[in-house]
């Protein structure tokens, strides 16, 4: 295991129960064909468990943390020398902070709001590694950068969108 409390994580997943991806972010390079069978892959592994088995998953040189929360399971791919429980805090901290920003979040907020789940999981990890464990601040963050989104978008700044290109 390497030193200190720092998982690298190599995927972060979302997918709702029917087994439909809603996010899928990669800190390691991998083809789209490579990604596509590890989505498909990691998805039936977590979707067949039974839910009473452990929230751990060895994969391959990999190991899988998930957890379901309502109808979306948060899925992380990790080395198999990293720490399990830091990844599922870090997991936590996600929804958490999902939670506070859309107020009780669920799958469709995933859904219509995909961008800003984005952004906040940007604000937790950058190359896979945790940079923020405040969930105070991170709000802050994404707080701050909607209201610079809506002053541009007041003053001009974002171009509509048309039907043609």
């Amino acid at each position: 295991m390497k030193a200190g409390a720092c998982t690298t994580i190599e995927t972060v997943l979302l997918v709702s129960r029917q087994g439909k991806t809603r996010l899928a972010k990669w800190y390691l390079n991998a083809s789209i064909k490579e990604k596509t069978r590890m989505i498909r892959d990691i998805t039936s592994l977590v979707l067949s468990r039974p839910h009473k088995q452990c929230n751990f998953i060895e994969f391959k040189e990999k190991k899988i943390v998930y957890k379901r929360y309502a109808s979306l399971y948060f899925i992380a791919c990790i080395s198999k020398d990293e720490n399990e429980l830091i990844t599922l805090e870090a997991i936590h901290l996600f929804v958490e902070v999902l939670d506070r920003y859309f107020g009780n979040v669920c799958e469709l907020d995933i859904i219509f709001n995909f961008h800003k789940a984005y952004y906040i999981l940007d604000e937790l990890f950058i190359g896979g590694y945790q940079q923020e464990s405040s969930k105070k601040e991170i709000l802050r963050i994404c707080t701050q950068q909607e209201d610079y989104m809506d002053e541009s978008k007041e003053e001009g700044f974002v171009r509509p969108r048309t039907g043609t290109r």
